[in-house]
C-alpha cells in the first residue's frame, strides 16, 4: 500500500537524503561529526539513497537545475496523481552522448525503484517546472536545457504511459506557463527572436495529445532587451482578463511594455501601434515593473513623470500607474512617489498632482526626503520622511515632532509634519500619512525558467 508523505515531511526527508548522499551515512559515537549526522532514513528512502549512490559510483554527478524555483538535486513530486510522490534525481554523466539525466524513482511496495529516465544534451539542466497541462491529473515536466547559444532548448514530457514522451521541443529566451484563456489549463508562452532579430511570443496549447503552436504575436523589444533587466509579469487587465506584461529595458534607461492577452484563442498584443508596429507604452526605467499597485486585482504599468524643480544634478519623479482594458485603452488609477533606494513609497493624494516636489538628502545613518508644496512662485517644505539606521535609531525616530511610520530589521521609517503643513489647505494628517505610506516589498525572484 502506497503511503502519502506531507509536503513538510517530504522536504525534511529530502534534506536528510541530501546530507546522507554527501557522505554522512552512519553514526559514529564520540566524534564531532556525530553532531551533524541524522538518524537512519526510513527504509523506502534508504533504497532511494542506495540507487542514487550506485549511479554516482557509475560516474554520475549531481546536476541540479540552475534557475527557476525548483533547484534541488533530488525533488519529490506526485507525477501520476495517485497521491504518492515520485523522486526525481537531476544528474550528469559526462562521458555519455546525452550526458544530462533526470532519473525518476517510483515508490512501490514501500521502496523507491528507478522507473524511467529523461536524457538531454547541453551544458546543464537550466530549469524544471511541473504542470498538469491537459487536466488528466498527471503532471507534465517542462525542462529547460542550457545550450551553447544564448537561447535555451525547451522540452515538455508527458508520462501518460509511465515512460517519458517528448511532446514539444523548441528554443526560447524566456517562457511562462499561465492560463490565458481562463479554461482552467495552462498555456505555454515562449519568447524568441524572429528571423529579423525582433521579439516574438509563441503560444502553445494542448491539442490531440501534444503541445501545438496556436498563435504568435510580435513584441517590441529584442531578446537582449528582454533578458538583461526585462521581465515577464503575469497579471490581468480590466474585467479580470488574464494578461502577460512583457517589459524590455533599452540601454538601462527606457522600458517598453507589451501587453498580451488571448482573444478568441489567438495571442494578441493590445498596445501594439498599427502605425509604428511597436508598443505605445514607452517610459523611463526606474527599476519598477507592472504590479497591482492599488489592490484592485488589475495590473498597472508604472510611468514616471518628472517633478517640477528637478535639475541636472538630481531628477525626481512621481509614478503614474495605468490600468488597461482589453482594447489597450489606459486609465490612470493612482500616483505615487517611489523611493526605491530607501525601500518605501507614498500614495500621493490626487490634489497634490503638479503641486508637490521633493528633495532627498543622504547622511551616514539617516536619509531624508523633504516634500514641498507650491506657494505662488516658490515652494515651501511641509513634510519629511526619514529612513534611520544605527544604534540610536529608536531615539532619533521620535525626536522633536517625529512619529514612526514603519520598521524593518535595522531601519526605522519616521515622519515629521512641519508648520507649513497646518496652514496649507491640502495638508495631510498623521493618520492619512500612515495610510498612504508603504514599504516596498523586495520581490523574491527564483530566476527565469
Amino acid at each position: 500500500m502506497k503511503k502519502k508523505l506531507g509536503r513538510g515531511t517530504a522536504l525534511i526527508l529530502l534534506s536528510a537524503l541530501c546530507l546522507f548522499l554527501s557522505g554522512c551515512t552512519g553514526l559514529r559515537l564520540g566524534t564531532v561529526e556525530d553532531l551533524y549526522c541524522l538518524p537512519s532514513l526510513p527504509s523506502e528512502y534508504q533504497d532511494l539513497e542506495a540507487s542514487i549512490t550506485a549511479l554516482i559510483e557509475e560516474g554520475a554527478e549531481y546536476a541540479a537545475p540552475s534557475s527557476g524555483s525548483n533547484i534541488q538535486p533530488v525533488q519529490l513530486v506526485d507525477l501520476d496523481g495517485d497521491g504518492q510522490e515520485e523522486a526525481l534525481a537531476f544528474m550528469r554523466k559526462p562521458t555519455e552522448e546525452k550526458p544530462l539525466k533526470i532519473y525518476i524513482f517510483s515508490a512501490e511496495s514501500g521502496s523507491y525503484q528507478q522507473s524511467a529516465v529523461i536524457e538531454g544534451s547541453g551544458s546543464a539542466i537550466f530549469s524544471v517546472v511541473y504542470s498538469d497541462l491537459n487536466g488528466d491529473g498527471r503532471t507534465e515536466l517542462v525542462v529547460g536545457w542550457k545550450t551553447a547559444s544564448e537561447m535555451q532548448a525547451l522540452s515538455i514530457y508527458t508520462l501518460e504511459n509511465g515512460q517519458p514522451e517528448e511532446i514539444l521541443r523548441t528554443t526560447y529566451v524566456k517562457y511562462v506557463l499561465t492560463d490565458l484563456d481562463s479554461d482552467g489549463l495552462n498555456e505555454l508562452v515562449t519568447f524568441r527572436a524572429d528571423t529579423e532579430g525582433m521579439g516574438l511570443a509563441d503560444m502553445y496549447i494542448w491539442q490531440d495529445g501534444t503541445m501545438t503552436l496556436k498563435s504568435s504575436s510580435k513584441i517590441s523589444v529584442t531578446m537582449a532587451e528582454l533578458s538583461n533587466l526585462g521581465r515577464v509579469v503575469t497579471g490581468a487587465v480590466q474585467g479580470g482578463i488574464p494578461a502577460l506584461f512583457v517589459v524590455g529595458v533599452v540601454d538601462s534607461s527606457t522600458e517598453i511594455t507589451d501587453i498580451l492577452i488571448s482573444r478568441n484563442g489567438e495571442l494578441n498584443n493590445i498596445v501594439l501601434s498599427n502605425i509604428t508596429g511597436a508598443s505605445t507604452e514607452v517610459a523611463r526605467f526606474l527599476s519598477l515593473y507592472p504590479m497591482d499597485i492599488n489592490g484592485d486585482k488589475i495590473t498597472e504599468v508604472p510611468v514616471p513623470v518628472l517633478l517640477a524643480g528637478s535639475d541636472e544634478a538630481q531628477s525626481y519623479y512621481r509614478i503614474e500607474w495605468f490600468g488597461y482594458d482589453a482594447s489597450g485603452a489606459s486609465t490612470r488609477v493612482q500616483s505615487t512617489y517611489h523611493n526605491v533606494d530607501d525601500g518605501w513609497y507614498l500614495v500621493l493624494p490626487e490634489s497634490w498632482r503638479d503641486q508637490v516636489l521633493v528633495r532627498r538628502e543622504v547622511g551616514p545613518e539617516e536619509t531624508t526626503v523633504t516634500f514641498f508644496f507650491r506657494n505662488g512662485a516658490e515652494f515651501q517644505e511641509f513634510m519629511k520622511i526619514s529612513a534611520i539606521t544605527g544604534d540610536s535609531r529608536e531615539i532619533k525616530a521620535v525626536r522633536g515632532g517625529r512619529f514612526i511610520l514603519s520598521r524593518r530589521a535595522e531601519t526605522i521609517y519616521s515622519a515629521e509634519l512641519l508648520a507649513a503643513n497646518n496652514s496649507w489647505t491640502l495638508g495631510i494628517t498623521e493618520d492619512q500619512l500612515r495610510g498612504a505610506f508603504s514599504l516596498i516589498t523586495a520581490e523574491w525572484l527564483a530566476g527565469d525558467n
